[in-house]
């Protein structure tokens, strides 16, 4: 079964290699593992101890960054190794002041795996949700040192749980330990005899309080909204778009914030040639003149989480497609949020919409008449964000969890 996973991993490879010929993404993938082995070799300095620290893009980073700061406090002596799989993580976050190293992975595959833990030399490794490489994990288990899944989540439905995933459980049977975010993934774990797993819940609460305690003021942001009312829409897609450019075009007394998810200037100008409102890009923006514009187009990555601070409602893209994305960013500032139909895979989402903090549409109509229903209502608006606040606030401490079990078990030597 390896060989079988090792060519799958290989054609992926090339298949990336083959788009990234048209497609900005990919080549970024490609570029970015050039002379990766030189780079990695020469960057890392002898005679230290290391922690290595994976995360699949950017949402994971910002999953685990509470556990990734922790570290940074109880392991004081010991560098960290940043890793990202994809350069949406990696092109953001290849600076961060947090990590002693930040670098691409190499593809897994056994050559390449053996190279990399023989030359980082990590004293434990910690794998944010997912991204569970075969051949990396084995080596670090064959090497006997100490891998630790922060964040995870498990449905019955998943390979590892099938009749013919066994070589997929065995994967997850090479952790020192699990640290899940539900009592459901313990119970499935324990069902396929893996007992070496804690309930720790979900290190996203704890991001997204953090930066709710501590939001950072955006002066283009607080000089565009000009105390005027301000919807916020994040991570949106096509689907999404055609919703809010009516919305936008028929509410002259709101003030609107898009975030799309594909920032591509052309992506971008073809949304916008069907605002009837004054629209600015974030990179084009005057302080000057900023409250002049009615819409204003964000084209970079990394600032939505804090945007968010300054939204009275919000707006979460995916739930028309392959599902929303993070809702807890914009309800950590207790803000209303609304998203599209496919949210069910995503129980923070589920929860949300139970408590009636959260609002489900499933087209046009529902959109506009919520949102005025919304934006008239200022006190139900206030309730909510209470809700929304004490959501998070019950729901924090995952990161304890993980970072007393490693102070009881991997002391610092």
């Amino acid at each position: 079964m390896w060989l079988l996973y090792f060519i799958a991993v290989k054609l992926y490879g090339l298949g990336i290699v083959c788009l990234s010929v048209f497609n900005k993404k990919a080549s970024l993938w490609v570029k970015g593992r050039t002379g990766i082995f030189h780079h990695i070799e020469n960057t890392i300095q002898p005679g230290e101890k290391r922690i290595w620290f994976h995360c699949p893009s950017l949402g994971e980073f910002e999953q685990g960054k509470p556990v990734l700061d922790a570290l940074r406090i109880i392991y004081p002596n010991y560098k960290i190794v940043l890793t990202f799989f994809s350069p949406s993580g990696y092109e953001v976050k290849k600076k961060e002041p947090k990590a002693d190293y930040v670098f691409y992975l190499p593809l897994d595959g056994p050559s390449n795996s053996k190279w990399f833990v023989k030359t980082i030399q990590p004293e434990m490794a910690f794998f944010v949700k997912y991204d569970f490489w075969h051949f990396y994990i084995h080596e670090l288990h064959r090497n006997k040192i100490p891998l630790f899944s922060i964040a995870a989540i498990f449905r019955p439905g998943q390979i590892y749980f099938r009749w013919y995933g066994i070589f997929f459980k065995n994967i997850l049977k090479r952790f020192t330990h699990l640290f899940v975010q539900n009592q459901q993934s313990l119970e499935l774990l324990y069902k396929h005899e893996l007992a070496h797993v804690s309930v720790s819940g979900d290190t996203r609460f704890d991001r997204v309080y953090q930066n709710s305690r501590n939001p950072q003021a955006i002066e283009a942001i607080e000089k565009f909204k000009n105390n005027k009312f301000l919807f916020v829409a994040g991570s949106t897609w096509h689907a999404d778009e055609k919703l809010i450019t009516e919305l936008i075009n028929q509410n002259e007394n709101i003030k609107f914030i898009i975030a799309p998810h594909e920032i591509k200037l052309h992506h971008i100008h073809v949304f916008c040639q069907s605002l009837k409102r004054k629209w600015v890009l974030y990179s084009a923006l005057n302080l000057g003149t900023a409250d002049q514009f009615d819409v204003m187009i964000i084209d970079n990555v990394g600032m939505l989480s804090r945007i968010y601070a300054y939204a009275d409602l919000t707006y979460v893209g995916g739930g028309f497609g392959v599902g929303i994305h993070n809702t807890l960013e914009a309800v950590a500032f207790g803000a209303p949020v609304i998203i599209g139909p496919n949210y069910k895979k995503f129980q923070e989402a589920c929860d949300l919409v139970q408590q009636r903090t959260a609002f489900v549409i499933n087209d046009q109509n529902d959109l506009n008449q919520l949102v005025v229903d919304l934006v008239k209502n200022e006190q139900r608006r206030i309730d909510i964000g209470k809700k929304n606040i004490r959501f998070i606030e019950s729901r924090k401490g995952a990161t304890d969890v993980v970072i007393n079990y490693l102070k009881i078990n991997f002391p610092e030597k």
